[in-house]
């Protein structure tokens, strides 16, 4: 039997047949097609041959041995779990690092998260990780970071002249037994010649932990008298004066001594400088309690003839007995509405301030003389040296006297 000759698109298509099907064998698709099994092994060998050579194989293992095919496969297959692995592994690293720079920020910025405090944490641990990833993670842009950076001698210079200030701030209001807040500690440091502006003072008072003295407690003192005249409210809550000695103001406070046992004190005040020109402490709230303080006030200023003295409807204050110690001095009473303390609005604040300032807290003073002693420094202080924001932070005392060299010059 002679050579039978098979044309290419034969070759090509038996080729192609027994590489569409794993299952299919050279001996199964030479049967079928009438040609020998080496016959067909033989195309099927020159078939890879040439595709090898043009690098265009597609990728069906059918046209290389069973054997040598699943061993290619493993190999592709493990490197690419390789690749795979050393990925995860890699973002695992990766992963591993970012928890352990959140575990620390998140103990540094435990009482605040702060741009200031994350550039902070970046400068303090960039050697350990990099400025780029610590960026990144604590979601900071490089460019904030370094210009942060940038202004590190001038923050440091800041810093010392602010811890300057806050000692200069602590000498004041020790000076004032802890009672002053920002304001009159501003004003205070300014007539030193500190240049500073209240907000800054503000400031490095929250900083260093340096705040004034605020308590409200309330105890009643005013006891209508029913049967008394009716007099008129002459001020209706202007508590303003243009000049000295023609407007005032007065009430009784408690001040709590010992065990359950009160001291009274009686004021004058005068409603142009806030200066209190007269005042009484007794153990009683009878109505000498209160003529005592507008006595003081008379022998304060000379005379009273014609001022106006404002209170509210406390029985003391409308009393026959009061009431014609203001007629023998020349002094027209007036009162607020009843039940409310806003009428007499700037005795008020000046109790609170007392009570406030020289208790510090407490419930009580440590017996009389303790309690008179202490109110009459304060007083003192007071009048002379205590900044009041009615008087552009002047002393009451000061503030009346700049007032008359003014008058005097003009």
């Amino acid at each position: 039997m002679g050579m039978k000759v098979y044309s290419s698109e034969f070759k090509a298509d038996a080729v192609v047949l027994y590489l569409s099907d794993p299952g299919h064998t050279f001996e199964g698709i030479g049967t079928d097609l009438g040609i020998s099994r080496e016959t067909l092994r033989n195309w099927v060998r020159a078939e890879r041959a040439r595709r090898e050579e043009r690098g265009t194989s597609n990728g069906n293992t059918k046209d290389i041995p069973v054997g040598e095919a699943t061993k290619q496969q493993m190999e592709a297959e493990i490197a690419a779990l390789r690749a795979e692995l050393k990925q995860v592994r890699k973002e695992k690293e990766k992963l591993a690092v970012e928890r352990d720079i959140l575990r620390k920020a998140t103990k540094f910025f435990r009482r605040r998260d702060e741009l200031v405090n994350r550039c902070r944490f970046i400068e303090d641990h960039h050697h350990a990780w990099g400025v780029q990833r610590l960026c990144q993670v604590l979601e900071v842009a490089r460019s904030s970071f370094y210009k942060w950076r940038a202004g590190r001698a001038a923050r440091a210079a800041r810093e010392r002249d602010d811890a300057v200030l806050a000692g200069r701030i602590r000498a004041v209001h020790a000076d004032w037994d802890g009672t002053w807040g920002r304001p009159r500690i501003t004003a205070e440091l300014r007539e030193a010649g500190i240049r500073v502006n209240h907000k800054r003072v503000g400031r490095v008072m929250r900083a260093h932990g340096i705040a004034g003295l605020r308590l409200r407690r309330r105890h009643v003192t005013t006891v209508p008298e029913p049967s008394a005249a009716a007099l008129p409210d002459l001020l209706r809550r202007d508590f303003t004066a243009a000049v000295p000695n023609t407007r005032y103001v007065g009430d009784i406070t408690y001040l709590p001594v010992g065990d359950g046992e009160f001291l009274y004190l009686a004021t004058v005040i005068d409603c142009f400088s806030r200066r209190l020109v007269g005042w009484s402490v007794a153990d009683h709230m009878r109505t000498s309690l209160v003529s005592a303080a507008l006595r003081a006030a008379a022998a304060t200023r000379g005379s009273l003839a014609g001022a106006v003295f404002h209170s509210d409807h406390g029985a003391q204050y409308k009393s026959r007995d009061f009431a014609a110690l203001c007629a023998e001095l020349g002094v027209v009473q007036s009162t607020g509405a009843v039940g409310t303390s806003a009428d007499n609005a700037l005795a008020e604040s000046f109790n609170a301030a007392l009570k406030r300032e020289t208790l510090q807290g407490a419930r009580r003073f440590d017996g009389a003389r303790i309690c008179r002693l202490a109110v009459f420094r304060w007083i003192a202080r007071y009048n002379t040296r205590r900044r009041h924001s009615a008087n552009g932070q002047q002393a009451p005392v000061v503030y009346e006297e700049q007032s008359t060299t003014l008058t005097l010059a003009a």
